[in-house]
């Protein structure tokens, strides 16, 4: 039986031999890896820097091309000096014709828009009621007087005592006065102008019930006319009565009108801390109208050499009014000139057309960019081409076209 036990036993049953165990990589192997793998990123980062180096070279040797601008110089002329404002055209005479008592238009005796003369009656209001009034009161009035005739007799032949003429004068004076007021009722019923002018157009129709103080019709005496203007206080002193005054508006383009400085007001304005000025102007083709915007320039006396260039080459800042003066600059290394900017901040003084005058930062001869000054900067290269440069003038006339 134990033979038969020990028969049965499986081959698989005996004690299995383990398999051998895989050899540990040596440390210096893995070190030369890793030296292996650091060798390979700073190589890598070396041939990056060089290329970056190269790039970088290449673009510090590229100059960018010159900017092109066109240019001016600043000049210096004998200018009149002048204070320029803006205001307003008012009539010398001008009034709006209102109705000063009530009542029904009646007639309508003027043309809107046509000249008339002091005294000529504009407009009628229905004044019926008043005329018989007044026809009443006038007879009263001689009843009056008849009696007041006959007591001055009768007192002057002692018939009557002096309290009975003296009853009669009041009587009879109370009865004149009377007749006047009434009178004087009537006469406004009729609306006059009470000086040459232009009238206006109508504002009422026949047949309107007007009340007392309604528009009917402005009159405006247009042959002389004021420019009305204001300036600062501090040029107060440089002003004064008699002096030539120039005006234009747009209405009238091309034509200038003359006049001489006749007002100055008594008080600055507080508000604004400016004063005000009339001139007086010659219209007698009534071509200025009230109302009308113009611009007014005073002539000063004594002219005075004056630097000016054209104003699109100042750039205005809040901080300051500017210009690029365009210099020669030679470079270090290869010696050759260029043209380029600096900006050169100045003061300017008043406007005449295309120019501006310049107080302060500049002198005679300097070449400054004429045009596009926004979109320059301190030290940039330029190149200055001139063909196509507008041309400033004093007295620029614009076309519509």
């Amino acid at each position: 039986m134990q033979a038969n036990l020990l028969s049965r036993k499986s081959p698989s049953s005996a004690p299995a031999t383990p398999p051998p165990l895989p050899k540990k990589r040596s440390r210096g192997a893995v070190f030369k890896i890793v030296v292996a793998l650091v060798a390979v990123f700073f190589v890598i980062a070396g041939i990056k820097v060089m290329q970056i180096r190269k790039l970088m070279a290449m673009g510090a040797s590229i100059v960018p091309p010159a900017t092109t601008v066109t240019s001016a110089k600043v000049e210096q002329a004998n200018w009149q000096p002048m204070l320029t404002a803006v205001g307003s055209i008012t009539p010398v005479q001008g009034a709006t014709i209102s109705a000063e008592l009530p009542g029904t238009v009646a007639e309508i005796v003027f043309q809107s828009g046509t000249p008339v003369k002091k005294g000529d009656v504009l407009l009628k209001l229905d004044a019926s009621a008043e005329q018989a009034q007044l026809r009443s009161a006038q007879s009263d009035a001689e009843l009056a007087k008849a009696d007041f005739e006959r007591a001055r007799d009768l007192a002057a032949r002692k018939v009557i005592s002096q309290q009975e003429l003296d009853a009669a004068s009041a009587k009879y004076t109370q009865k004149k006065a009377a007749v006047d007021n009434i009178q004087s009722i009537v006469d406004k019923k009729e609306i006059r102008a009470p000086f040459d002018g232009i009238a206006g157009i109508r504002e009422v129709n026949p047949g309107q019930m007007v009340p007392a103080g309604q528009r009917l019709v402005s009159l405006q005496a247009l042959d002389e006319v004021f420019a009305d203007f204001t300036l600062p206080q501090k040029q107060l002193s440089d002003v004064r009565p008699g002096l030539p005054v120039k005006v234009t508006t747009d209405a009238v383009e091309g034509r200038e009108f003359e006049g001489k400085l006749t007002a100055v007001n008594s008080a600055v304005d507080p508000a604004t801390r400016s004063v005000g000025l009339q001139a007086t102007l010659e219209n007698s083709d009534h071509a200025l109208r009230p109302g009308m915007f113009a611009r007014i320039s005073v002539l000063l006396p004594n002219e005075k050499p004056t630097l000016f260039l054209p104003s699109t080459a100042v750039s205005y800042a809040p901080y300051g009014n500017s210009v690029y003066v365009i210099e020669k600059k030679a470079d270090e290394k290869t010696g050759k000139e260029s043209l380029v900017l600096r900006q050169q901040f100045i003061r300017t003084g008043e406007k005449r057309g295309d120019f501006v005058a310049v107080t302060e930062g500049l002198k005679v001869g300097d070449e400054v960019v004429s045009t596009g000054v926004f979109k320059l900067r301190n030290g940039m290269d330029v190149a200055v081409d001139n063909t196509l440069a507008p041309k400033s003038e004093e007295a620029p006339k614009p076309s519509d076209a």
